[in-house]
């Protein structure tokens, strides 16, 4: 059955609307704040990003735990993100924004952007009329199915990732946050534990899915996080490729490290 909003002409339907920003010849706004007035050399980068994307009032805790989340998050050596920008930049260097961009495509469900899918959980947990036992579910699940539990396990940092438990451990000195998912992700540890008979670490992704949702911010917003924090970084991957290029390097190695099979003969062919 169509609704009578589906069925309106675009005409007849309310026009969309922003709250970021507007402009006249003079001045210019982010929301409610002038620029120029309010902003420049008073607020912090932070401050206003915070600003504009839980649009409304930011607390000074916000910021303390946002600026360690796009701290912990900004750099990670040689992964598939970097990796990516210094070869797009080997191969485009009047181009570096193209090379940042390919990095930021890997900010993804397996690396840097995994905090989504822990949120998720952790969103999920909360609502369980018995969120121990359902985390004790969810556990066996992702054991039976041989799946990573996302914002648990790290295949570097043994046998705690320390950046999580730092994290953590700065949260949980904030009186001004409600805690709430922070223990909630540390009883699904528990329970991770529980299931799998040894302790599975705390990831930094974890950690900052918890952090995240302490001030407010909405699962579904918290890879852009990870994307503002991780453009930082590939800039930063870019300036030593300049000064120290690797692009060719890395091609070279790939080239020598998987050595050409030719394909087998069409058996239909040669029947």
């Amino acid at each position: 059955m169509t609704s009578a909003t589906e069925s309106a002409k675009p005409s007849d339907r309310e026009p969309p609307v922003t709250r970021l920003c507007t402009h006249t010849l003079t001045t210019l706004h982010y929301g409610n704040a002038n620029l120029v007035d309010d902003l420049l050399g008073k607020k912090t980068f932070t401050e206003v990003l915070l600003m504009q994307i839980l649009g409304g009032p930011v607390r000074a805790v916000d910021v303390r735990i946002v600026d360690m989340v796009l701290v912990v998050l900004m750099e990670h050596g040689l992964t598939p993100s970097s990796i990516a920008t210094r070869l797009v930049y080997m191969s485009a260097p009047e181009n570096l924004q193209g090379a940042v961009a390919s990095g930021l495509l890997a900010v993804g469900s397996q690396f840097v952007g995994t905090m989504e899918n822990c949120s998720r959980l952790l969103d999920h947990l909360l609502a369980a009329d018995a969120p121990y036992a359902e985390a004790l579910v969810i556990a066996r699940q992702h054991k039976e199915a041989r799946k990573a539990i996302p914002g648990f396990g790290h295949h570097l940092h043994k046998p705690v990732d320390p950046r999580a438990y730092k994290l953590l451990e700065l949260a949980k000195a904030e009186p001004e946050l409600s805690g709430e998912k922070v223990a909630m992700l540390e009883q699904f540890s528990a329970a991770i534990n529980e299931v799998f008979g040894r302790p599975i670490t705390i990831n930094a992704t974890g950690a900052v899915a918890a952090l995240l949702g302490e001030v407010g911010v909405r699962t579904d917003a918290m890879r852009g996080f990870a994307v503002i924090s991780r453009a930082a970084g590939l800039v930063s991957h870019i300036v030593e490729e300049q000064e120290c290029p690797s692009g060719r390097f890395i091609w070279d190695t790939v080239e020598e490290a998987i050595p050409f099979v030719p394909p087998q003969a069409d058996r239909t062919n040669s029947q």
